[in-house]
C-alpha cells in the first residue's frame, strides 16, 4: 500500500510539473500587446526626463548612455514576430545615424534566445537586459506594446515613440525631427 502511495505521488507530482513548464511555450509569448506603428511626438517644452539608462548588457558589458546624444531605445523580445521583422530596419539606421545612440532594453525573454536573436540579426548596439528600467518612462511614453521604441532629444528627455514596428521611413523622420527640435 505504501508503494502505491509513493508510485501516485510521484505521478501526481511529475503531471503538476509538467503542467507548470506550458509545453516549451512562453507565456509572456502570449499575453503581449503589439502596437500598430503609432508615432506620438511630445513638442520640445512638454518634454520629461528620461531615465537614466545603464546596466548590464547581453554581451556581459556595463553600459551607460551617453549624454547630450540623442537616443533611439528598443524595446524588443527574441519570440515577438514584430521584433524579429524590424530588427534589419534598426541595424540599418544605426548605420545611417552614428551620431545617435541606439539601445535596445530585453523584455520578457531569456538571454540565451536573445543572444542568438542578436547574433543573427547582427545587431551592434548594445541591449540592456534589465526591463525594470521601462519604469522610468512610466511619466512620459511608457513602452506600451512590443516592439516600443522611444526617442530621447540631446537634452535627454523623451521626445517620441513608436508603438510596434518601425520603418526606415517613419524612425528617420522622427530622429530627425528630434535632432532638429
Amino acid at each position: 500500500m505504501q508503494q502505491k502511495k509513493s508510485f501516485l505521488a510521484l505521478a501526481l507530482s511529475i503531471l503538476l510539473l509538467s503542467g507548470c513548464s506550458g509545453g516549451g511555450s512562453s507565456t509572456a509569448e502570449e499575453s503581449f500587446v503589439v502596437g500598430s506603428g503609432v508615432q506620438t511626438y511630445i513638442d520640445k517644452g512638454s518634454r520629461v526626463k528620461a531615465p537614466e539608462l545603464s546596466g548590464m548588457t547581453l554581451t556581459g558589458v556595463n553600459y551607460t548612455r551617453e549624454p547630450g546624444k540623442v537616443a533611439v531605445v528598443n524595446v524588443w523580445a527574441s519570440w515577438c514576430s514584430p521584433c524579429r521583422a524590424e530588427a534589419p530596419t534598426l541595424v540599418a539606421l544605426s548605420e545611417k545615424y552614428p551620431d545617435v545612440q541606439f539601445i535596445g532594453i530585453l523584455t520578457r525573454d531569456n538571454l540565451v534566445n536573445a543572444e542568438a536573436f542578436v547574433r543573427a540579426k547582427k545587431i551592434t548596439y548594445p541591449t540592456l537586459i534589465d526591463d525594470a528600467l521601462l519604469i522610468g518612462f512610466k511619466g512620459s511614453l511608457p513602452a506600451n506594446a512590443i516592439p516600443s521604441t522611444i526617442v530621447i532629444d540631446s537634452e535627454g528627455n523623451v521626445a517620441a515613440r513608436v508603438s510596434g514596428v518601425v520603418t526606415i521611413g517613419s524612425l528617420s523622420k522622427l530622429i530627425e525631427r528630434v535632432q532638429n527640435s
